[in-house]
C-alpha cells in the first residue's frame, strides 16, 4: 500500500516545535504534501533523511508556500499553473509519478467580507482547466486545503456561515463543478453519511475543544480510479497547527 498525506501546517518552521517530527516518524508516509509553509527554502534549518523535497514558495516572505516530501522520486515536477497571474504565491506543485500525477494544492482564500472572491473564481477555472489537461494523459490526485466546506454536512454551523469565507455559494459551487469535471472526493466515497468529520478548527472559542470544525482539506482522485483507494483519513487528533492531516491510503 502507499500511503499519501497532506497537511497544513500553518507555518512550517512553527509547527516543527509542536510534533511535526514526531508525526513524521510515526506516520512514515510515502508522500507528504505540505501548505502554508510560510518559508522559504534556504530558511530551512531541518533535513529529513530519505526524503526528495520539493519547494514551491510565494514571493512575498511569511505567506502561504507549498512543499512535498516523497521517498519515491517523480519523473518530473511542475510548480504553478503555467499562468502569470498565478505564479507569485507558491499555491501548486505537481509531481509525476509512472502510475498518476500527484498535485498539491494550496486554494486562494477569498477572505473577510469576500474581498478576493473575484480572484479566487478566476483562479478555480484556470486550476480545473489545468488539471483537465492532466488528466487526459494519466489519472490525476489531488490534495490539499482546498478552502472550502463543500456541503452542509461538512462544517458545524452551516447557517450561521452562508455568506462567509470557505462556505459562500460561489465557492461551493466551483468545487462542485471541479468535481463534475471528472474528480471523486475520497473521503466522501467512502464515507458519505459521516458527520463532525473535520480537518480546521478557528483558534477561537475553543472551537478544536468543541470540534466546531470544517472539512476543507481533501483528497481527490479522478473518475475511474476509485477502485485504487484503499482508505481516506482525517487524523483529527493530530495537533501543532489549526488543521490536522488527511491520509489517502492506496491499494499496491
Amino acid at each position: 500500500m502507499k500511503r499519501l498525506y497532506s497537511w497544513n501546517v500553518n507555518g512550517l518552521r512553527a509547527c516543527m516545535n509542536k510534533g511535526f517530527r514526531d508525526f513524521l516518524e510515526r506516520e512514515d508516509p510515502d508522500v507528504l504534501c505540505l501548505q502554508e509553509t510560510k518559508m522559504q527554502p534556504e530558511q530551512a534549518d531541518f533535513e529529513f533523511p530519505g526524503y526528495h523535497l520539493y519547494w514551491n514558495s510565494a514571493v512575498k516572505k511569511g505567506y502561504s508556500g507549498t512543499l512535498v516530501l516523497t521517498k519515491e522520486k517523480p519523473l518530473s515536477v511542475i510548480n504553478d499553473l503555467g499562468l502569470d497571474r498565478h505564479n507569485t504565491e507558491g499555491r501548486t506543485i505537481t509531481l509525476e509519478y509512472l502510475e498518476h500525477y500527484l498535485v498539491n494544492v494550496y486554494v486562494p482564500n477569498a477572505q473577510n467580507e469576500l474581498a478576493r472572491l473575484g480572484y479566487r473564481m478566476q483562479w478555480e477555472d484556470d486550476f480545473r482547466g489545468y488539471l483537465g489537461r492532466l488528466k487526459e494523459k494519466k489519472p490525476v490526485i489531488v490534495t490539499g486545503d482546498f478552502n472550502v466546506a463543500k456541503e452542509e454536512i461538512d462544517l458545524k454551523n452551516p447557517q450561521n456561515n452562508r455568506r462567509n469565507a470557505g462556505f459562500s455559494d460561489e465557492e461551493r459551487g466551483k468545487m462542485r463543478e471541479l468535481l463534475a469535471s471528472g474528480f471523486v472526493d475520497s473521503f466522501r466515497y467512502l464515507y458519505p453519511d459521516q458527520e463532525n468529520a473535520y480537518s480546521w478548527w478557528s483558534y477561537r472559542f475553543k472551537a478544536r475543544e468543541r470540534n466546531a470544525g470544517w472539512r476543507i482539506d481533501y483528497f481527490l482522485v479522478s473518475a475511474g480510479y476509485e477502485g485504487q483507494i484503499e482508505d481516506s483519513r482525517i487524523l483529527a487528533d493530530q495537533t501543532g497547527s489549526d488543521h490536522c492531516p488527511v491520509e489517502l491510503i492506496l491499494k499496491s
